[in-house]
């Protein structure tokens, strides 16, 4: 009963003081700055907003923050993390949504959870009813010390990516996973039904996701007649050629690449379909 009562008196001070503070137009800097980071991430996107608090040559895990209690992962209010679509984190489900990101740091292993109390100020009335979903992972002892407090994103490819938690000497990876395929299939399909058919874009599709190649070159020429001096598209047409065995064809689209971005003086292409000829000679 004491304890519920002082965390009311501490968290009606804090409240108190911030708004003092405003009616003052008193403007401070925060101990423990606060950050919004956002990531596109598959076909939706995931903005986290916490704030960053600092070693100050304090012990951290297991002193400052417990091991095997749950921390707010970070510092002032909770950690919000939001997801415009569902996902997988570490290969369980989590639905689009926006969450409070907790954790439970351990000597050998971490549990993260996805909490609904999004309006809570740190962990104080964190409760366990409330959780979406937990996970365990492994922390990694770092060498160099990580004095602020980060949350970033890393290893970012279509369909997954690490959510990753560093400060201290201690790193963090939560991996995450989508599936777009089935989605971008669909809306090729329902785009191809227009005037304005997505040729280039959809043919890229299909060679970097192991589609039919057949149908990948077919609409490669088809873009090659909506944009006839576009070496871009020569590049392309000549990596779905090369792939599917023509090197002769590759190589021929491959030199008029080479011409067409010579002429408009684009070093860039004039490189890149310069790659690819050499890749057809071996």
């Amino acid at each position: 009963m004491k304890s519920s009562i002082k965390l009311v008196l501490v968290l009606f001070v804090l409240v108190v003081l911030g708004e003092n503070l405003k009616a003052q137009g008193l403007k401070m800097p925060q101990p423990s700055t606060p950050q919004t980071i956002s990531q596109d991430f598959g076909l939706g996107k995931i903005n986290v907003s916490y704030s960053r608090p600092n070693v100050k040559g304090r012990k951290i895990f297991g002193a400052l923050e417990p091991y095997d209690k749950v921390w707010r992962t970070g510092a002032n209010s909770a950690t919000v993390v939001k997801f415009t679509d569902a996902i997988k984190v570490e290969g369980k489900d989590l639905p689009a949504g926006e969450y409070a990101l907790f954790t439970i740091p351990g000597k050998t292993e971490w549990t993260i959870i996805f909490n609904k109390g999004v309006k809570e100020w740190g962990a104080y009335t964190y409760s366990e009813a409330n959780d979406v979903l937990r996970v365990k992972v492994k922390p990694v002892a770092l060498k160099e010390k990580v004095e602020t407090f980060t949350i970033q994103f890393a290893n970012v490819y279509d369909t997954s990516a690490q959510l990753q938690l560093s400060w201290e000497n201690t790193l963090v990876n939560v991996n995450l996973t989508t599936s777009v395929d089935e989605r971008v299939m669909a809306s090729i399909a329902e785009a191809m039904k227009g005037e304005k058919k997505p040729y280039f874009q959809s043919a890229i599709y299909y060679y970097s996701n192991g589609k039919d190649l057949k149908t990948a070159l077919e609409w490669m020429n088809e873009a090659e007649k909506q944009m006839t001096d576009a070496p871009w598209v020569k590049l392309w047409k000549g990596r779905v050629q090369l792939k599917m065995g023509d090197k002769a064809g590759a190589a021929k689209t491959a030199k008029e690449g080479v011409e067409i971005a010579t002429k408009i003086k684009n070093d860039e292409y004039i490189r890149l379909n310069s790659q690819l000829l050499e890749e057809t000679k071996k």
